[in-house]
């Protein structure tokens, strides 16, 4: 079969070329791949900044397609069914925290970027009937991820204010989408204009562009006091500005650091406004059973921004490293 391998000696770190066929252990299907979609790890393991790197792995977590073979007979009934992937391995049993052995799919493992993948059957998901290949490929690791910074750690209310920070990636794309569709008066931060344009198509009603000095003041403003709830992608330096824009209160979640390490925190505005400091990583097995539900029950529709062959996966991943693409980039085997 073919598939987008990994390897460090490689010019561009990946090449899209001939590798062995997967062979299935018990527990484990055969999946034929229809759509795989690119998430910020994969470009970061190009770029060498993930841990436990391992040349020769497929890249890829997320994934739809069809069930093809099956090991054990006992789970023959998923042959022929349409699947969509759970791509977070070993949770484990405590809701509130991975486990120590917890993985996501393609990466040290084979991943999704190939014709065929061997997963364990209970990775497997039927695919929501009103999602296209592309669309359920696109849900599942930034879906997850977005839904339990929200729901989970988040606990969003209706008409809460909440902002999502840094719209225009995969989970800040969910996080809007899903705080919408609870209810929520929702906010996003951008640094682009065409960004911000695209947030309002989807239902956002304030949005700002963090570039501008004022853009604090004018959130405070804007939502009458401040928000209650902060969906953040970026902590850095950034993070005393949302906590200047909290309500006493409120809660800031943080799911990334793109901007690395926060220089100065000031203690006293936390302590003083009670405000909630949480972190939140991908989601357990439930989080992700809640999530596809709700994706469901919305008919929650993601945002797709480009679609590639997975031959030209280079452009793919540029596109990602510029940080030019609006929702998901799915490659097509």
């Amino acid at each position: 079969m073919k598939g987008l391998i990994f390897n460090q000696q490689f010019p561009s770190k990946i090449l899209f070329g001939s590798v062995a066929d997967p062979v299935l252990r018990s527990g484990e299907v055969l999946v034929r791949i229809k759509a795989a979609a690119l998430n910020h790890r994969d470009e970061w393991s190009r770029q060498g900044l993930y841990p436990n790197l391992k040349d020769g792995v497929i890249l890829g977590s997320d994934g739809s397609g069809i069930v093809e073979r099956v090991f054990d007979e006992a789970n023959s009934f998923w042959v022929g069914k349409e699947v969509i992937i759970n791509p977070s391995k070993n949770w484990g049993p405590n809701q509130k925290a991975q486990s120590k052995d917890f993985q996501i799919l393609g990466m040290p493992e084979n991943g999704t970027f190939a014709e065929y993948l061997a997963i364990p059957v209970d990775r497997l998901h039927t695919k929501p009937p009103h999602l296209s290949w592309e669309e359920a490929a696109a849900l599942p690791l930034a879906g997850l991820t977005a839904f339990r910074a929200l729901t989970y750690q988040g606990n969003v209310q209706e008409g809460e204010q909440v902002l999502v920070t840094g719209f225009g990636g995969g989970v800040a794309q969910f996080a809007a989408q899903f705080a919408k569709a609870k209810g929520a008066i929702l906010s996003v931060s951008s640094s682009r204009s065409s960004k911000l344009e695209k947030a309002k198509t989807l239902g956002s009603d304030f949005q700002f562009n963090y570039l501008e000095p004022d853009w604090t003041q004018k959130s405070i403003e804007a939502t009458n006091g401040g928000f209650d709830l902060i969906i953040d992608s970026a902590a850095g330096d950034t993070l005393s500005q949302l906590i200047s824009i909290c309500k006493p209160g409120g809660r800031i979640v943080i799911y990334g650091a793109t901007m690395g390490n926060p220089g100065k925190v000031e203690a006293r505005k936390i302590f003083w406004n009670q405000l909630k400091i949480m972190g939140s990583t991908m989601g357990s097995d439930q989080d992700f059973l809640d999530m596809l539900a709700f994706v469901q029950e919305k008919k929650i529709h993601p945002v797709i921004d480009q679609i590639f062959a997975m031959e030209e996966a280079e452009k793919a991943f540029d596109r990602m490293k510029a940080g030019d693409q609006l929702g998901k980039i799915v490659l097509i085997p």
